[in-house]
């Protein structure tokens, strides 16, 4: 079979080594009337907030890549219009990922994404990533050239040190006070990109209202941050611009020795 007649599955295996077996399709089909709905409503629940609190590119980028209020996402279709764009694809996997196989996709340009929907008792937080949190919270972002850049400069350095753990651990913080719980200044406000305060209500509100502290983002000091993923962040930082960050990504390749 020549590579016209393979399925995007199988062109995305075709394209990774460790991380090949975890890829699976998303049967978009299968999800029920009841999901969706509940796809809705935890959509409509952040998004007035998100309007007025989320920076500009998080909000161009849920735009650009399609994303309904009234339905689950098709994996298929939001990478048709977010790789022209960036070149990053959303890849369905079957769960968590060790770290090597997920740092080979970001460094890829795609980004695992679980097909999976929290039920209903899990409305405010779930500790398991899911398809709500993975595309809701993280792929608009990838619609943006400087943090696509970021994101894959981030998954290369991390899988040239797949053997240290200590690089890791330090890596993985810088991972989550920009990816996960990252804040940006604009227009004279403090504005929120972090996928985990995307995704929740109530982490969002309390930062947004002053519950913890919002330092100027500076990698030593990020990189030398204990991380306790169980509480509510004390501390978060800043940055000026995502080329900050994108910048802080190649800078950090060389604390790590």
């Amino acid at each position: 079979m020549g590579v016209a007649g393979l399925s995007a599955l199988e062109l995305a295996q075709r394209r990774l080594g460790v991380a090949a077996p975890f890829l699976v399709e998303q049967d978009w089909g299968a999800y029920t009337a009841e999901q969706h709905g509940l796809w809705a409503e935890l959509v409509r629940r952040r998004m007035p907030q998100l309007r007025e609190s989320a920076c500009r590119e998080y909000l161009d980028g849920f735009e650009l890549i399609g994303l309904q209020e009234d339905r689950l996402p098709d994996l298929l279709a939001v990478s048709a219009r977010l790789e022209p764009k960036t070149g990053w694809r959303s890849t369905a996997v079957s769960g968590f990922l060790p770290a090597d196989a997920f740092f080979e996709m970001l460094a890829a340009r795609m980004f695992p994404t679980t097909t999976w929907l929290r039920g209903r008792e899990s409305m405010e937080y779930t500790p398991e990533p899911d398809i709500f949190h993975d595309v809701f919270g993280h792929v608009p972002m990838h619609a943006h050239p400087v943090f696509a850049d970021f994101l894959q400069a981030y998954g290369r350095v991390c899988a040239g040190v797949i053997g240290d753990p200590v690089a890791l651990e330090r890596m993985g913080r810088l991972f989550w006070f920009t990816v996960e719980f990252g804040l940006i200044r604009q227009d004279g406000e403090v504005k929120v990109y972090g996928s985990g305060l995307i995704s929740s209500h109530g982490e969002c509100s309390r930062v947004l209202a002053g519950g913890c502290e919002v330092r100027d983002f500076n990698l030593d000091e990020v990189l030398e941050t204990v991380v306790d993923t169980g509480e509510m962040q004390p501390v978060l930082y800043a940055v000026e611009s995502f080329e900050q960050i994108f910048e802080a990504a190649k800078a950090a390749e060389g604390r790590l020795g």
